[in-house]
C-alpha cells in the first residue's frame, strides 16, 4: 500500500507542494518482541541496538504508521513517546488507546466500533439465530465486546452457548490451541461470532478443514490478512464465513497499480486457478468462459477473494487513509491553514442470506402453542406445549411465551391459531330434543284431559264420589297444565317467558301437590274423627280442602311475588358452557329464591308422602292412600335427583334436566293416582253394561213366551 500511496500524494500538487515524503518499512512479524526489535533498529539507525541514540544520518521522522493490534501499539506508544514521535495505528479500534495521558500522541485510524455489537445481532435476527458461540481476545477490548454483546442479545432473546478467549501471547497460544479447538468442534453451535485482533488468528494455521468444520458458520468482525489466508490456504476455500466491518469505499487505481506489479505470465496462472467454481461464487454472477482468462486485460475481479483482498481490506485501507492523514497534517502545519470536514454517516449493508443454517437450540414453536422453559437450560432452549382449551397463538407470534384466550363471543379453530365467531343457539322446538319435550309434553296434557273427562261422565260412580270429586277435578287440571308449562322452556328466551318459566312451573305444581295434600288429609280425618261430639269433626267440613288449597298456593304465589319483585329472572347470553356456541337461556336472577320455591314444594310433597304413608293401611275399598304413598315417592325421587343433576348441567342440558323432571313427576302423580281409577271405572262400566244387555235379553225372551 505505502507503494501506491505515497507516489500519489508526492504526484498531487496541491497537497504537499514541493515536498516528497518517503518511508522505511518494517517487518511487525506475528511476535511482539520482534516488532519492538525492529523499531529500535530504526530508531538507531546503525547496526548496533543502542536505545536512547538516533544515529541516522539524513531523514526526518515525522509519524510512525504501525501497530496492528493494541499490545503492540501500548508497547510502540512508550516507546515513541521517548523520541517524541507521532503514532497513527491502523489496527482495530481500542478504547483504551484514547487516554491522552498515557498515549499523548497516539492517534486511531480505524473507526470506532460503537454499533458493532448492535449489527452483528441484527445480522443473527435476519438469519434467525439465536444460539451461537463467541471467541474474543484476552485483553479489555474483548471483555468490552464480550458485555456488550451479551446486553445486546438479551434484549433480542439471542443465547450464547459458549465463550472462548484467545489468549494474548503467541506462546500461550500454542500451548491451548489443541484444548481450545477440541471444545468448539464439539459444541453444538453451528454460527460462531469471533472477534480477533489482526495477528490473533495465528492459531488458524493447520489445515482449516480441522478448525472450521463445514456445518459451522463464522462471523468474524476483522479483515486482516490472516484471516483470509485461514480461508484459502492448502487450496481449500471455506463457504460460511461473513466478514463483519464498516463498509469501504474502493481506493481508485488501486487494482490498475496492483495490475503492473504482476507479469503476465504469472496473472494467467493465477486467473487459471481462480477459474476453479468457488463457493462463495454468487447466484447471478455469470460463468467466465475460459479462453478470456488468456486475454492480456484480463479482469482481476476473477481472483478469489477479488473483492475482500482489493475492496474491503480494513487494514489496507487503514493504512491508504493514514498516509493521508500525515500528508493533510503536513499541509495544516505548513499552509497554516484548516479546513473542515464533515463525514457522513456510513450505511451498513445487510447481505442477502444463501444456505442460512439452522443455529437455533430449538425450533420455533408453531402457531396454537407456546414456550415452555427447560429447566437449567438457556432462553433459547425450550419445549413448545399446545395451547390450553379456548386459548391460541397465531402464526404472527411464533414462539409465544403466552397463550391468549379469545373473546367470549369467539372460539378457537382446531389449529388454535385464530378465533372464530361462535354461533348463537337455544332449546328450539325445531331441533330433535325441543321437538321431542314438546311432542310428550303435548300428549301427557292430552292424556291428563282425557282422564278428566272420564272422571266427569262417570262422576255418579262409587270410586269417582269416594275421593272428593271436585278435588280431583282441581288435581287434574293442574297436571295438564304442569305437562303445558315446559313448554315454557323450549324457543328463544324472552324477557315475559323468562318471568314466567319458574313462576308458573312453581304455582301450578304447588296446587296439584296441595290438592294431593287436601284429599290425603280429608282420608286421614274420615277414619280417624268417627268419635260423637268429636271437635276434629269440624276438619270435615266440605270446604276445609279448598282452604288448603288455597292456603298452601297463597304462600307459594307470595314467594313468588317477592322473586319477581327483588331479582326477576332475565335473557342471559351463556358463552362458557360450550366452546363453539353461545347458548340463550335465562338466568334465575336469585339462586336462593328459586331453591325456596322448590324447597316449599318439597316440604308440601314430603308432608302429603308422610300423611299417606301412615293411613295406607286404612279400611276402605275405595281409599287411596296407597296411591298416593307411590305417587309421592315417585314425585320426591325425581326432584331429590333434580337437584345434582341441575347444579352439574351446563347450557341446554340444564333446561332439558328440569323439563323432564316436570314431565316425570307429573306423570308420576297422573299414571300413580289416576291410571287405577280410570281402569276400574271403565271395566265395571263395561261389565255394567254386559249385565244390562243380558238382563234386556233374558227379559225379551220371557215375554215373548208368555205370549
Amino acid at each position: 500500500m505505502p507503494m501506491f500511496t505515497l507516489p500519489e500524494i508526492n504526484r498531487n500538487p496541491i497537497l504537499l507542494p514541493n515536498i516528497s515524503l518517503g518511508y522505511h518499512i518494517y517487518s511487525s512479524y506475528s511476535s511482539e518482541e520482534r516488532t519492538l526489535e525492529s523499531y529500535l533498529w530504526w530508531l538507531s539507525g546503525t547496526d548496533q541496538l543502542i536505545p536512547n541514540y538516533n544515529c541516522r544520518e539524513r531523514g526526518k521522522v515525522v509519524a510512525v504508521i504501525g501497530g496492528a493490534t493494541s499490545a503492540l501499539s501500548v508497547q510502540m506508544g512508550s516507546l515513541l513517546d521517548l523520541y517524541h514521535l507521532p503514532q497513527i495505528t491502523y489496527g482495530p479500534f481500542d478504547p483504551g488507546l484514547t487516554d491522552k495521558v498515557q498515549f499523548p500522541s497516539l492517534y486511531q485510524m480505524a473507526p470506532k466500533s460503537s454499533s458493532l455489537h448492535r449489527g452483528i445481532v441484527r445480522l443473527l435476527l435476519y438469519f434467525q439465530w439465536n444460539w451461537i458461540g463467541l471467541i474474543v481476545l484476552d485483553d479489555s477490548r474483548g471483555e468490552e465486546f464480550l458485555r456488550e454483546m451479551r446486553e445486546e442479545m438479551k434484549k433480542n432473546t439471542v443465547c450464547l452457548s459458549f465463550t472462548e478467549k484467545i489468549p494474548l501471547s503467541p506462546a500461550k497460544i500454542r500451548e491451548t490451541s489443541e484444548v481450545f479447538k477440541s471444545r468448539i468442534l464439539i459444541s453444538e453451535v453451528k454460527v460462531i461470532v469471533i472477534h480477533p485482533d489482526t495477528d490473533s488468528l495465528t492459531f488458524v494455521e493447520i489445515p482449516p478443514k480441522f478448525l472450521f468444520p463445514t456445518k459451522k458458520v463464522w462471523i468474524a468482525t476483522s479483515h486482516s490478512d490472516a484471516t483470509t489466508r485461514a480461508l484459502y490456504h492448502y487450496g481449500f476455500t471455506f463457504p460460511t464465513t461473513l466478514f463483519f466491518s464498516h463498509l469501504i469505499t474502493p481506493v481508485p487505481g488501486f487494482e490498475s497499480f496492483i495490475r503492473s506489479l504482476i507479469s503476465p505470465l504469472t496473472m494467467r496462472d493465477v486467473l487459471l486457478k481462480a477459474h476453479r467454481p468457488s463457493p462463495l461464487k454468487c447466484s447471478d454472477q455469470p460463468d467466465i468462459p475460459e479462453q478470456d482468462l488468456y486475454l492480456p486485460n484480463a479482469s482481476m475481479k476473477y481472483l478469489p477473494f477479488y473483492p475482500v483482498d482489493m475492496t474491503t481490506s480494513a487494514l489496507s485501507y487503514n493504512i491508504y487513509n493514514a498516509f493521508y492523514a500525515v500528508a493533510w497534517a503536513l499541509h495544516e502545519t505548513l499552509m497554516k491553514r484548516s479546513e473542515k470536514r464533515s463525514l457522513g454517516n456510513e450505511e451498513s449493508v445487510l447481505p442477502h442470506p444463501w444456505q442460512v443454517p439452522s443455529a437455533i437450540c430449538s425450533a420455533s414453536c408453531p402457531a396454537g402453542s407456546r414456550k415452555l422453559p427447560l429447566e437449567g437450560k438457556p432462553p433459547c432452549c425450550f419445549s413448545c406445549s399446545p395451547c390450553s382449551e379456548g386459548e391460541i397463538s397465531s402464526h404472527k407470534a411464533n414462539n409465544a411465551e403466552q397463550c391468549k384466550k379469545c373473546p367470549e363471543n369467539e372460539f378457537p379453530n382446531e389449529q388454535r391459531d385464530r378465533c372464530l365467531p361462535k354461533s348463537v343457539t337455544f332449546l328450539d322446538v325445531n331441533e330433535p330434543w325441543g321437538t321431542a319435550v314438546t311432542a310428550v309434553a303435548v300428549s301427557l296434557s292430552f292424556l291428563s284431559a282425557l282422564v278428566l273427562w272420564v272422571f266427569v261422565k262417570f262422576q255418579d260412580t262409587p270410586i269417582v264420589q269416594a275421593n272428593n270429586r271436585n278435588l280431583s277435578y282441581l288435581l287434574l287440571i293442574s297436571l295438564s297444565c304442569c305437562f303445558l308449562c315446559s313448554l315454557l322452556f323450549v324457543g328463544r328466551p324472552t324477557p315475559a317467558s323468562c318471568l314466567l318459566r319458574q313462576t308458573v312451573f312453581a304455582v301450578v305444581f304447588t296446587v296439584a301437590v296441595s290438592s294431593i295434600l287436601a284429599k290425603t288429609i280429608i282420608v286421614v280425618l274420615a277414619f280417624r274423627v268417627t268419635g260423637p261430639g268429636s271437635r276434629m269433626r269440624m276438619f270435615l267440613h266440605p270446604r276445609v280442602p279448598y282452604c288448603v288449597v288455597l292456603i298452601c298456593s297463597g304462600i307459594q304465589v307470595l314467594f313468588c311475588a317477592i322473586w319477581l319483585g327483588t331479582h326477576p329472572p332475565f335473557p342471559e347470553a351463556d358463552t362458557s358452557s360450550e366452546s363453539r356456541h353461545i347458548i340463550l337461556t335465562c338466568n334465575e336472577g336469585s339462586a336462593f329464591a328459586f331453591y325456596c320455591v322448590l324447597g316449599y314444594m318439597g316440604f308440601l310433597a314430603l308432608g302429603s308422602f308422610t300423611i299417606a304413608f301412615l293411613a295406607r293401611n286404612l279400611p276402605d275399598a275405595f281409599n287411596e292412600s296407597k296411591f298416593i304413598t307411590f305417587s309421592m315417592l315417585v314425585f320426591c325421587s325425581v326432584w331429590v335427583s333434580f337437584l345434582p343433576t341441575y347444579q352439574s348441567s351446563k347450557g341446554k342440558a340444564v333446561m332439558i334436566v328440569e323439563i323432564f323432571s316436570i314431565l316425570a313427576s307429573s306423570a308420576g302423580l297422573l299414571g300413580c293416582i289416576f291410571i287405577p281409577k280410570c281402569l276400574v271405572i271403565l271395566l265395571t262400566s263395561w261389565e255394567n253394561n254386559t249385565k244390562h244387555n243380558k238382563n234386556q235379553r233374558s227379559s225379551r225372551n220371557k215375554n215373548s213366551s208368555f205370549f
